[in-house]
């Protein structure tokens, strides 16, 4: 009977191995275990006289057969985790141990992690390791292909080697085979020790020899031997023979290097992204400044400018943008409020928004104009390392007058509520940032009154809607309850009702500004 471990009574899939990704995967691991299982059973059931070498090989392909079925199996885990990883299932940073039962977990071979480059010297006479190659090739569909045997008679003396353990070794069979004293001369000199090892275990402890080494071909290539046997003994009890089986397990160790570089390779690109996205985050919220609370104006002008604003991150938490916000107090009395929005994620544009915002603070104390401070935000753009593009506003409240003076770039246009109804401000002409040399950006005056309220918003913001234009007919659509908000802070906090719902595809900000009464 096959064993309960390896054989799987479960009814068979689907033979189309119905559905892609993990459920094909599935069906493959599933026929593999049933496989492993009947093989296993043909290694304890079937009888055959271990006293003779023909019944000591066929128990040798089995075990043979195990390994590779186990091999395969601890593959088609990987593969199948790997699929898991793609689907955001995990996070990529599971160990290399299969989940499937015991068979598929087999114990990683000592030098499976070792490189087997050619080592220095002349190129022998031996079959070339293209030629062994294109053997292995033209006959793969037959296991015998794959391994050589050896039997070595401590009586006798006598060697008997197969003609694929010559092909393995890069021998001519002409060369004759080598006994166990003469076979440490063709393994890696870093290996010699371990073949020792397990030789000795083997003749002397009785113990089966179940491991791998390297081995130096005569045209100075390294190949990888997974090498297994067992002592005969003989009627006194002591040691009369020695076989062994020979599997180059080269390209399977390469296979399994490449993998390990890969995930290795997207460990090290994942703690890159993330390692970028909080130094992204800690730029935004260094320049970014909090909401603001009551401004006041001076003796003569509406009591007070009240001003808040909020960031509403992407649905894709990786996706930090390059909308900010801002309201500045001029030496003069007047105040500076500006949204604005770069293309681009990470830190190239959180670096350039943190570039222009502190530019626009500059040129806004400095006195410069709403229109000219676009230009020279065009121009900055335009020379920039990093050249992006980009959209903003800039609006500046004069108390004194109670107007708003403003410019824009490609951008949307404030909107102004007044006793229950709102419009978007006419919009000056103005280009995209960064998009042409030497462009005008013209300005608009409006006479502001006590009570109206302002909102500045980055087009993230609307662009969740079926259309922007919808999302803006939305938002002008408060208008009834934006009138009745306490304050400014009130007011970001109805629109965050209203359109910062989870799922958002970009970033977008909001700044709300009520003059006083």
């Amino acid at each position: 009977m096959p064993s309960h471990v390896f054989e799987d009574r479960s009814g068979e899939l689907p033979e189309d191995g119905s559905g892609t990704g993990s459920v094909a995967v599935d069906a493959l691991i599933h026929r593999t275990r049933r496989l492993r299982g009947a093989v296993d059973r043909v290694r304890r059931d079937t009888v055959a006289d271990e006293s003779h070498p023909a019944g000591r090989w066929q128990r040798a392909l089995c075990e043979l057969a195990v390994h590779q079925l186990d091999d395969l199996g601890a593959q088609l885990g990987q593969l199948r985790r790997g699929i898991a990883d793609g689907a955001g299932h995990t996070d990529g940073f599971e160990d290399d141990r299969d989940t499937a039962p015991a068979p598929y977990a087999p114990a990683p071979a000592p030098y499976a992690g070792i490189r087997e480059p050619a080592l220095p010297g002349p190129l022998g006479d031996a079959p070339g390791l293209a030629a062994y190659e294109a053997d292995h090739a033209q006959s793969s569909g037959t296991l015998l292909s794959r391994v050589g045997s050896a039997e070595w008679n401590l009586l006798t003396d006598a060697v008997s080697w197969s003609e694929e353990l010559y092909a393995i070794l890069g021998r001519p069979v002409d060369s004759g085979a080598m006994t166990l004293d003469e076979l440490p001369s063709v393994v890696h000199p870093d290996d010699q020790a371990l073949l020792t090892t397990l030789v000795t275990g083997c003749l002397v402890d009785g113990r089966p020899i179940d491991g791998e080494f390297r081995v130096v071909r005569p045209d100075r290539r390294v190949r990888t031997v997974h090498m297994m046997g067992e002592p005969v003994l003989g009627p006194d009890g002591s040691t009369a023979s020695m076989w062994a089986v020979f599997r180059d397990v080269s390209a399977l160790r390469r296979s399994e290097r490449a993998v390990r570089e890969s995930q290795e390779t997207l460990r090290r690109r994942l703690h890159a992204e993330q390692a970028e996205r909080r130094m992204a985050v800690e730029m935004q919220e260094a320049v970014l400044p909090p909401w603001r609370g009551s401004l006041t104006f001076p003796v003569g002008g509406p009591a007070e400018l009240d001003v808040a604003a909020r960031y509403f991150p992407s649905g894709n938490a990786d996706l930090i943008g390059g909308d900010w916000y801002d309201a500045l107090e001029l030496p003069t009395g007047a105040y500076v409020l500006s949204v604005g929005d770069l293309t681009g994620h990470g830190v190239a544009a959180t670096s350039s928004m943190a570039m222009l915002l502190g530019a626009l603070r500059g040129m806004a104390v400095a006195g410069v104009a709403p229109g000219a401070v676009m230009g020279h935000l065009n121009h900055l753009l335009e020379t920039s390392v990093q050249p992006t593009l980009g959209s903003a506003v800039c609006c500046r409240i004069d108390p004194a007058r109670q107007t708003l003076t403003w410019a824009q770039a490609g951008h949307p246009a404030p909107l102004l509520f007044r006793d229950g109804t709102g419009w978007p401000l006419t919009p000056p002409d103005g280009v995209l940032l960064g998009a042409t040399s030497a462009p005008e950006y013209e300005q608009n005056d409006v006479r502001l009154l006590p009570g109206d309220l302002l909102v500045l918003h980055t087009d993230g913001l609307t662009r969740n809607a079926a259309a922007e234009e919808s999302g803006t007919a939305r938002l002008l659509g408060l208008a009834p309850v934006l009138s009745g908000a306490r304050d400014a802070q009130d007011g970001v906090r109805l629109v965050a009702e209203a359109f910062g719902g989870a799922g958002r595809q970009d970033d977008a900000c909001v700044l709300v500004a009520r003059i006083g009464a």
